[in-house]
């Protein structure tokens, strides 16, 4: 999209009657309003005000930008104004502005915009531009430099593409933008960076992160080389892949004003080495992230799918737990302890918040796959296999499914013209994407995999007592061998299936396997003090908690300081709490919550919950115990 579709005659005053920075806002909010380009215009000038108040949007060399991204406004437009003896705008360099470009943008704002306006900001970098802007006697000669501008900042993204990938890891200059809004200041710092280091002879790269994402983003190589990096940022950007590197912070308005003042201490390290906080919930994220990075595509796109059902799964387990405290059937009618409260609660969370769990997890592995366009197709995919007795693996199937077939049609529709563009989300895919997963769910999917859903639960059902603690040992001693990694997740994802598939006992297992490792690293600070530093006991108390609350992350720090003894620790008291579990035939309806849904266990039996939390207690000693003795004392220096 060219800004010239954003900019028009109708959004251009080349003679401002204001002489002060509210009028200004007002004239240029009312002229966008009469060119039909806003819902609610009093909105609209709020939210203009509020972004002021973050940081002024006269940005200096007498330009002021204004903006907004807002649900009051109908459809993004730039508005232009000038004024020859200039507004005192608050700008960062105390001088009055001449220029002045108001951009409102819708808040689901597509790719196409964003892209727009963020050029916007980069040519008003440009002396000869503004020189142009302020010279022009007419409209069109507005839109004409404009047009011609656009044309020259084509052919240098085509150079700069070049340059790019002839300087990957050279160990240059980095630097990260960021504003609130991400369609100004963001772009606008970037290329004063890339500008001033082309003309002082540095090699730079800038990652912005705009209203369209991360762009440009850093690679872990760049950041090893890099002499020293920029983050000029307003808000909040991701830091910890900077823990050890020189690191200069300023407000992204700094990186337009000074450029090369912010380059020449990057170039010679004048700056301080950055260091995380070093909290224990930093050092689970950085590990968790660290593994992210490794793992594969399919990997991620399942861990899409089920981070997003989790919430459902949650929320409506444990409203099913609560609907037991009545009566373990006390939600049905025809039963003499019906309970209205608890036939609510059920209803709420098993027939709604469940109902929605296959659907949404099949949409967002979808999503994942093929963005935005993947999500209805996956939805009905879901719906399709949650309602005709394919299940959770055919959630999984319906998923993928949808998500290649929209990656497909991504492909197969990628020659239509680009007057089609705009059909392709909103008609095509949705239609076709839909149609073609529902046929093959229809037809090809859902009878086999029903079928084998009957004889895997059949199967299940009719395991011995043997194979059945065999099963539990080794669901338990998965959730702890990478703790909340690939295998973790396999042995969660198919304790969720069980549930759905109306056999609780085997996600006890699961959930007894994933609290123990942080329980039984807890108590083992507790009781061998001398084998950890201060550090270490201290995040023991927060392995407490976490452990309850059936976060088996909680154990990342200790095992990343020495998997060798706290790794084979962790998996036996795991497989000891997962098989005790199915010895004493417990049955757990609620998929997630840790120690706040144990009462729910065999319709609120006291004698199974007693043995519930027997099992958690045991796992926990043996993986303390061992971790006590393989472990060697730690000299008092270090505590």
């Amino acid at each position: 999209m060219r800004i010239t579709e954003l900019l028009t005659k109708e959004t251009m005053i080349l003679n401002l009657e204001a002489d002060s920075k509210d009028r200004v806002i007002n004239e240029l909010s009312e002229k966008l309003e009469r060119a039909g380009k806003l819902k609610d215009l009093n909105a609209f000038k709020k939210a203009i005000h509020a972004r002021e108040k973050e940081s002024t949007t006269g940005i200096g060399e007498g330009i002021a930008i204004p903006h907004a991204k807002t649900a009051a406004v109908k459809s993004p437009a730039i508005v232009f104004g000038r004024s020859n003896a200039g507004i005192d705008y608050q700008s960062l360099d105390g001088q009055p502005a001449h220029l002045f470009f108001m951009i409102a943008a819708t808040e689901g704002a597509n790719q196409t915009h964003l892209e727009a306006l963020s050029r916007l900001s980069s040519f008003l970098m440009d002396n000869e531009f503004r020189k142009g802007l302020l010279e022009a006697r007419t409209e069109e000669e507005v839109l004409q430099a404009f047009d011609q501008k656009e044309e020259e900042n084509a052919d240098e993204d085509e150079d700069e593409d070049e340059v790019e990938e002839t300087n990957e890891g050279t160990g240059k200059i980095l630097a990260v933008t960021a504003c609130p809004t991400g369609i100004a200041h963001t772009y606008m710092a970037a290329d004063a960076l890339k500008a001033k280091a082309a003309e002082m002879g540095y090699s730079v790269k800038v990652e912005t992160n705009g209203s369209g994402g991360v762009k440009n983003r850093l690679t872990d190589e760049e950041i090893e080389n890099a002499p020293g990096i920029i983050v000029a940022a307003d808000t909040k950007v991701e830091m910890e892949r900077f823990k050890g590197k020189k690191v200069i912070e300023v407000p992204v308005a700094e990186a337009i004003r000074k450029p090369a003042d912010l380059l020449k201490q990057a170039a010679n390290g004048d700056a301080p080495v950055y260091k995380s906080s070093g909290s224990y919930e930093d050092q689970i994220s950085e590990k968790k992230n660290e593994r992210k990075g490794k793992q594969s595509a399919f990997y991620k796109h399942l861990m899409n799918g089920v981070s997003n059902m989790l919430p459902l799964v949650v929320g409506g387990g444990i409203l099913i737990a609560l609907s037991f405290i009545f009566g373990i059937n006390a939600a049905d009618p025809d039963d003499p302890s019906y309970n209205a409260f608890a036939a609510a609660l059920s209803t709420i969370g098993g027939g709604n918040a469940f109902a929605l769990m296959i659907p949404v997890l099949a949409g967002f592995i979808a999503m994942s796959i093929a963005d935005r366009p993947g999500l209805a197709p996956g939805l009905v995919g879901g719906l399709m296999a949650s309602t005709n007795g394919a299940g959770f693996l055919g959630g999984l199937i319906a998923g993928f499914l949808a998500g290649y077939a929209v990656l497909l049609l991504k492909k197969l529709f990628s020659g239509l013209p680009q007057s089609l563009e705009g059909l392709k989300p909103v008609l095509l895919y949705p239609l076709f994407g839909i149609f073609i997963t529902g046929i093959i769910m229809m037809y090809v999917v859902i009878e086999p995999v029903g079928a084998l859903n009957t004889g895997l639960e059949n199967w299940l059902s009719g395991m011995g007592t043997t194979n059945k603690l065999l099963l539990g040992l080794i669901l338990g001693g998965m959730m702890a061998v990478d703790m909340g990694g690939p295998i973790n997740k396999a042995a969660f994802t198919f304790g969720i299936a069980m549930i759905d598939a109306g056999n609780l006992t085997y996600h006890a297992a699961i959930m007894a396997g994933g609290m123990t490792p942080p329980l039984g690293l807890a108590l083992a600070t507790t009781l061998f003090k001398n084998r950890f530093n201060k550090t270490e006991r201290e995040a023991g108390k927060v392995a407490y908690v976490m452990g309850a609350s059936f976060i088996t992350e909680g154990a990342i720090p200790f095992a990343a300081a020495d998997p060798g003894r706290v790794i084979p620790s962790i998996i036996v008291g795991s497989s000891v709490a997962g098989a005790l579990t199915m010895l004493f035939n417990i049955a757990l309806p609620a998929p997630h919550g840790g120690a706040f849904v144990i009462w729910s266990v065999n319709n609120i039996s006291l004698t199974h919950i007693l043995l519930y939390i027997l099992a958690i207690v045991i796992g926990t000693i043996v993986t303390a115990l061992m971790v006590g003795i393989l472990k060697k004392s730690k000299p008092q220096v270090q505590a």
